[in-house]
């Protein structure tokens, strides 16, 4: 249970950091932080068996790439 406490913690200050980054409009370094929070996230829920984490977070997974596939392809 120890680590599953580690990765909602990472999870949290990554997710935060991404959420003030998203507020200053420091992008596209807010979608990858953000992004790293909810894989923490949904690395938690797989952890402690959490159905509803899991849901959450790995559903936002997709979102993250398509905001980085956007943010970092040059054509």
């Amino acid at each position: 249970m120890e680590s599953v406490k580690i990765f909602k913690w990472i999870g949290t200050i990554f997710v935060l950091i991404g959420i003030l980054l998203t507020n200053l409009n420091i992008y596209p370094i807010n979608i990858v932080t953000h992004g790293l929070g909810a894989l923490s996230w949904t690395i938690a829920g797989y952890l402690a068996k959490d159905k509803a984490i899991l849901t959450n977070f790995s559903l936002q997974l997709p979102l993250f790439l398509v905001g980085c596939n956007n943010a970092f392809t040059i054509i």
